[in-house]
């Protein structure tokens, strides 16, 4: 798919999230989810937070955020939504601008200034108060400015604020596109050994014979890994079953008191890590032994914890030398042109090589039963119509890879795209957010679709050897579209309603949906009309006021996309008193 034909793909989908109430939210929404699906960040919350300045203080802007697991690290984006549907492009003065109003959010923030006339019910109140405990605390802060026009300028310069260095990109329409076109975006992670080491690495490498990879081994040098996970940051461990877990592991422990007290010993100790890339450019070394140059598309699936360590641990502790520490490294160079046989291949790669700590099968779950006959259902069961189907995309990109692969004209592209929309493409982690949100647990959705996920797949763990759930059929999969069919509209329905939280304020709605009306809702008719009546529809508005009001008042003063995240909160939902339904809804047996 060309550029301007993906951003007019990429319109209409936020077009259609918002009746035009909330676009430049909707289109932050878009690109934060998908950075966040191919590990460029964390779980992304939209935030909306605007201040016209006046005279020397100037305008401060946010449209949302996300924060790591250990909250050592912080990303915060900013939105420049145009609209536009030809490819047009905006200045580096208008990125940069938007940048630095950003900074300055931030810089209030962490100074506590922002704090002093924010009203405790504002969205980013939360968000504020945070940064402010926070700062000193931590180690990495991004900020990005997403826009749906052309930049030239793609990061820029290095900023310090308070003592913190601040990293500045640009996710413009033509980077968004690139990831999208590949599904991979390790395709912009090009790593040049002259410049993370100094020349090129010495290896041993044997090319591939019938195999679907050729094969190097090296040792890379500490302060080489260090420079390039500063660089690219968890991108770099995409491809890896598991993020960096921190320091305060067993493991990680271990390589922190190594690099601090035998840096020399480290190659001794270490296991090495294990590599994956699209290509490898081999050079020599300075004794004219054969050395590798740089490497495109390089991913950590095997040793992300020693990765991050290094880095971490020279963050935290500066007299730590790791001129003196060598990285075992092994290789695999992929030559499979087919992108799920790919993955499927990277997935077992990281499965087999990972040894250090535990690998949960539930991160290897493309292949799992439960998703390969979801896969299939999917791709053999129509709409009532005949024509259109649904999407189940089991493997990372699968969806771009089905229509570059069989839309191979304009006219064959046009058709599958109106017979299997972007808006009827469901992931893994999509599913598993609408079944939880229609099993009544929409405290598991609110903690982002990562966790939700893991607990999601918890339901499928064998027992005895015995699979604990049977294989959905063919009625199964209709009703699972209807509940996604149901979680989508109330979605779109609550996002103009409401100024913040609207992804709790959904979440809980559908739960108390399938609490009141569940057990007489036809699924099966859902699926016949693939919509919702106005009825139901009206019937969802009036019931996610009453969730709103809910959520806030049984906060007590807590942010609430945390409070959300408790049990005790879906069950002061829950416990509540609503509106009796109304006695009109088709939906209805």
């Amino acid at each position: 798919m060309e550029l301007e034909e993906f951003l007019r793909q990429t319109q209409a989908e936020v077009r259609g999230e918002t009746e035009l109430l909330y676009p430049e939210l909707v289109f932050a929404e878009v690109v934060m989810q998908h950075m966040a699906e191919v590990g460029m960040t964390f779980e992304p919350v939209v935030c909306h937070y605007l201040h016209t300045g006046r005279g020397n203080v100037g305008t401060l802007r946010l449209s949302g955020y996300a924060i790591s697991e250990e909250a050592d690290q912080i990303d915060l984006f900013v939105s420049l939504y145009a609209g536009v549907d030809a490819v047009t492009s905006i200045s580096d003065a208008d990125t940069k601008t938007a940048a630095e109003q950003c900074i300055r959010f931030l810089t209030r923030a962490a100074d506590g200034s922002l704090l002093q006339n924010m009203e405790e019910t504002h969205e980013a109140y939360g968000l504020v108060l945070n940064i402010r405990e926070t700062y000193e605390n931590l180690d990495q802060i991004r900020i990005y400015v997403l826009t749906d026009r052309l930049a030239k300028a793609k990061n820029f310069k290095t900023r310090e604020v308070k003592g913190k260095t601040i990293k500045l990109e640009v996710m413009d329409i033509e980077r968004l596109h690139r990831h999208w076109s590949s599904g991979k975006p390790r395709d912009e992670l090009v790593v040049n050994f002259a410049e993370a080491s100094g020349g090129a690495l010495p290896c041993v490498y044997v090319p591939g014979q019938a195999a679907d990879y050729d094969y190097a081994l090296t040792a890379i040098p500490g302060e080489a890994l260090r420079f390039i996970y500063e660089k690219y940051g968890a991108r770099l461990l995409e491809a890896n079953v598991r993020s960096f877990l921190s320091v305060t592991g067993k493991v990680n422990r271990g390589i922190r008191d190594t690099l601090r007290d035998d840096p020399e010993k480290f190659m001794a100790y270490n296991n090495g890590i294990v590599l994956v890339a699209d290509e490898i450019h081999l050079g020599k070394t300075d004794d004219g032994t054969p050395g590798i140059l740089w490497l495109k598309g390089m991913q950590v699936v095997n040793g992300g914890q020693t990765t991050a360590s290094i880095y971490f641990t020279k963050k935290r502790n500066p007299e730590v030398d790791l001129g003196r520490v060598r990285v075992p490294a092994k290789i695999i160079v992929l030559k499979s042109k087919d992108g799920p046989d790919e993955e499927a291949l990277i997935a077992d790669i990281s499965k087999y090589a990972n040894s250090q700590n535990a690998v949960k099968m539930s991160d290897l779950s493309a292949n799992k039963p439960f998703h390969v006959e979801m896969e299939r259902l999917a791709l053999s069961t129509y709409c009532p119509d005949g024509i259109g189907r649904w999407f189940y995309e089991r493997a990372a990109g699968s969806y771009n890879t089905m229509l570059a692969r069989e839309g191979s004209t304009p006219a064959k592209l046009r058709d599958l795209k109106e017979a299997i929309p972007a808006a009827r493409k469901i992931t893994k982690t999509d599913l598993a957010k609408y079944l939880h949100a229609w099993d009544r647990k929409p405290h598991h959705v609110c903690f982002g679709s990562q966790k939700n996920f893991e607990r999601f797949m918890e339901g499928f763990k064998e027992v005895d050897g015995q699979p604990a759930a049977a294989l959905p059929t063919v009625a199964d999969y209709k009703r699972m579209i209807a509940k996604a069919i149901i979680f989508k509209k109330v979605q779109k329905l609550v996002r103009p309603m409401f100024p913040a939280f609207q992804a709790n304020v959904a979440a809980y709605t559908v739960s108390i949906l399938a609490d009141r009306l569940g057990p007489k809702m036809d699924l099966d008719g859902i699926w016949i009309h693939q919509d919702l009546s106005m009825q139901l529809q009206e019937q969802i508005t009036t019931w996610a006021k009453g969730v709103n009001d809910v959520l806030h008042y049984s906060a007590e003063g807590k942010m609430v996309s945390e409070w959300a995240k408790k049990p005790e909160c879906w069950d002061a939902v829950r416990e509540s008193t609503y509106s009796a339904p109304m006695d009109n809804i088709p939906e209805m047996r």
